[in-house]
């Protein structure tokens, strides 16, 4: 296997071949002052000047630990734990939210419960989101203010992802039911709203489906939905809501079909770059409330019909007119791949493919930085890290995890630009003890952006 090193090596040598979609001009330079620069990497990583024993980052730039698991709250409880997903909302002058989802996988038997006081989903229900303020200074440094659960009584809580109206979807990455002791379905999507000071009303969005969920962007031109599927085999998915917006008020469920190639595999054997037509098909029944749900329930509808498989899909964010989304077990060595769909051609292209685990391993979630910038959060062996992905198909990295094999999840950035927000995942089960050095942490990263391509 090529390292990172000789990778970013032999891509430069090829003219940047890795990365031909013709429209991916986010990815070529970020605009500082109005003046475009070429994308490029921080340098090497170093011991981070505030929390060196947990993280590395690039000379120059600042971290701030934000919330921890097991922490305290002061209306009572703790921060529970198994961070993942999250989105970040200006809600003021020099404020910011962030509601993070918690993969909690605690089972019924356990004993389990809410992790907060409020209306909640199922009664048993260990997962949920929590909603953080944090101030945040001009040069990007940031402080937390508070915390507060925002959605209560679901289960594994992957990602989701941002809607342009100010909210934030969180998708359960299960079809448990009751035949495995909740007293409710799980498998949905739900909102809430950045603004809400507390516990929402949890409205599982039935039409948008129910199966094992991880990520959704959403087109602000158009409002439909994106969804991806972290399963074996996956699908991907478009919700036409009747009304955009107005999710909870229904729509239509597709899945993509390669236009021309029924039930194409786009796991193994791609070519990076070409231009694959797509359509999309009905899933004519999105939701069963059924005890026990077949994992392949939607999938295998959109499947019979034509529909394409996926590497498990995990990851998608809206950028460059179009859906970036990631198929973490996806390409020739099982160590992912990075696809980018352009509704506006109907075209879905793959961008990026790793030749092997020392180059990239399993990208999971993505964002697009205000620059133009990718960012893929690992999900290997570790160690992990958060890495940028250049026009030219070129790898670099930017923050390390010195702690633990922990993955990444839920970076994204504030909506000033000049903050990254992330977060080391930690456990997905009860923290033995509160100073688990496990736990899940959230980070606030600034520095000098300008310099370099995220």
């Amino acid at each position: 296997m090529l390292s990172r090193r000789a990778f970013v090596r032999r891509t430069s040598s090829i003219g940047g071949l890795l990365l031909s979609a013709p429209s991916l001009s986010g990815l070529i330079s970020c605009a500082v002052g109005g003046v475009a620069q070429p994308a490029r990497g921080y340098g090497p990583l170093q011991p981070s000047e505030d929390y060196p024993d947990i993280l590395s980052l690039p000379a120059g730039f600042r971290a701030k630990l934000l919330s921890r698991a097991g922490d305290p709250l002061p209306g009572g409880g703790t921060v529970p734990h198994a961070f993942d997903g999250m989105g970040a909302f200006q809600t003021g002058p020099g404020r910011v939210r962030l509601v993070r989802n918690h993969e909690v996988r605690d089972a019924a038997a356990s004993g389990t419960r809410p992790f907060g006081v409020g209306d909640a989903y199922d009664p048993l229900g260990p997962a949920g989101t929590m909603t953080l303020e944090v101030r945040v200074a001009p040069d990007g440094a940031a402080e937390p203010l508070r915390e507060f659960p925002s959605l209560l009584g679901t289960y594994v809580n992957c990602a989701g992802g941002v809607t342009p109206w100010g909210s934030w979807l969180t998708c359960e990455e299960t079809v448990a039911g009751r035949a495995h002791g909740w007293t409710r379905s799980h498998g949905y999507v739900f909102e809430v709203p950045a603004r809400a000071d507390g516990p929402v009303a949890p409205v599982p969005l039935r039409e948008m489906g129910r199966f094992s969920h991880e990520a959704v962007a959403v087109d602000p031109r158009t409002g439909y939905v994106y969804e991806t599927e972290d399963a074996r085999p996956a699908g991907f998915y478009r919700f036409r809501p009747k009304v955009s917006g107005r999710l909870s008020e229904g729509g239509a469920l597709e899945m993509l079909a390669v236009d021309g190639r029924p039930r194409y595999d786009t796991r193994t054997g791609q070519r990076l770059g070409v231009r694959l037509p797509v359509r999309w098909i009905p899933i004519p029944e999105p939701d069963a409330d059924e005890p026990a749900l077949r994992p392949d329930f939607v999938y295998s509808q959109g499947f019979a019909r034509g529909g394409a498989t996926f590497a498990r899909l995990e990851g998608c964010w809206f950028g460059d007119a179009g859906i970036f989304f990631n198929a973490t077990d996806g390409g020739d060595a099982g160590a992912g791949q990075v696809w980018h769909y352009r509704p506006d051609e109907e075209e879905l292209v793959l961008v990026f493919e790793s030749p092997g685990h020392a180059v990239l391993s399993h990208p999971d979630n993505v964002c697009v930085s205000p620059r133009g910038g990718v960012l893929l959060c690992e999900d290997g062996d570790g160690p992990n890290l958060v890495r940028g992905l250049t026009r030219t198909g070129e790898l670099f990295d930017l923050v390390r995890n010195e702690l633990n094999d922990s993955e990444w999840a839920g970076a994204c950035f504030s909506p000033q630009g000049r903050t990254l927000f992330v977060n080391l995942q930690g456990n997905t089960r009860p923290l033995e003890r509160p100073d688990d050095p496990q736990r899940g942490m959230t980070f606030a990263i600034w520095g000098p952006w300008e310099e370099g391509a995220a």
